[in-house]
């Protein structure tokens, strides 16, 4: 876990940044054509506040440690004039240490956002107390951001943060959760319930173990030693491919491969024959839909 001796403090536009993250926030209204464009300048600015300026965990972080993250909320309909629906798009980085590169931890996009919102109501988090939809659905991606970026430095370090994510989800009321999509095992598998199950599922605890051996182990140690490095995300990439064996179409495997695909190609053009066939090997299975992607690594 991270630990540092300083307090840093970081004003933005909208406040001071959170210690842990700096989100980037974009509200996205093309669809729109009744109500207010006023209305959602001040949603843009209430949800980047309560993403930045405030304190997520005890945990204090410096300011090369802090969390990218991106967040597009697209209106896709007009439920009511304070009512929504809405596609919420979200990516989260960390840094890799000893290179300025940045590398995603997370690149999923939400399609069962539901809200309602007047202008200048406040977004608010209270642990185990549910406000409102779009602040437990904020908050719960927060925590699952924080969980990811523990478990790429220390193993299983991002427990805690899950069990929050979890704790979130099972404070939303049932008669919300059932007109509200995205809460409920019965909507598929695709969904906030499935994240966190699968997170949590003891199936999903190698890929969990391959996380940190692929950040931590891996990227962060590329610096040092680039073939050891690619070596350890080999590795990485093998535990991956027994959760997917395990736990067929677990969504979490998806997610993973969402976030990474486009970076252990550039990683495995460098690698040897040997790796760049095993590589290959594992991620068409995992990751079918980009076979074509993975090929070209051997190209």
């Amino acid at each position: 876990m991270k630990k540092m001796l300083f307090l840093f403090f970081v004003l933005t536009t909208v406040g001071v940044q959170a210690q842990e993250l700096t989100f980037s926030v974009k509200i996205n209204t093309l669809k729109l054509q009744t109500v207010d464009p006023k209305v959602f300048a001040t949603l843009e600015q209430s949800v980047a506040e309560f993403l930045n300026n405030q304190k997520w965990t005890d945990e204090i972080f410096e300011t090369n440690e802090r969390i990218n993250c991106n967040l597009v909320l697209t209106i896709q309909e007009e439920l009511s004039p304070t009512s929504f629906k809405a596609d919420l798009a979200i990516q989260a980085s960390r840094p890799v240490f000893g290179s300025t590169y940045e590398t995603r931890m997370l690149n999923h996009l939400d399609k069962e956002v539901t809200f309602s919102y007047e202008q200048f109501q406040p977004l608010i988090y209270s642990k185990n107390v549910f406000n409102d939809n779009l602040s437990s659905i904020l908050a719960f991606y927060v925590y699952t951001i924080l969980g990811m970026d523990a478990d790429s430095f220390s193993l299983f370090g991002g427990d805690e943060h899950y069990q929050t994510a979890q704790e979130i989800l099972n404070t939303v009321p049932q008669n919300v959760a059932s007109s509200a999509a995205g809460w409920r095992s019965v909507e598929g598998n695709r969904n906030r319930y499935w994240i966190i199950e699968n997170i949590l599922s003891p199936r999903v605890r190698p890929l969990r173990q391959g996380l940190y051996e692929y950040h931590r182990q891996g990227l962060d140690m590329m610096s040092n030693d680039v073939n050891t490095g690619r070596a350890i995300v080999l590795q990485a990439l093998e535990e991956v491919d027994k959760v997917n064996q395990s736990y067929p179409n677990a969504m979490i495997v998806q997610m993973f491969s969402n976030a990474k695909s486009d970076e252990i190609v550039e990683i495995f053009k460098r690698g040897t024959r040997q790796e760049q066939d095993r590589v290959v090997q594992i991620m068409v299975k995992v990751d079918a839909t980009n076979a074509s992607k993975y090929r070209n690594i051997k190209s």
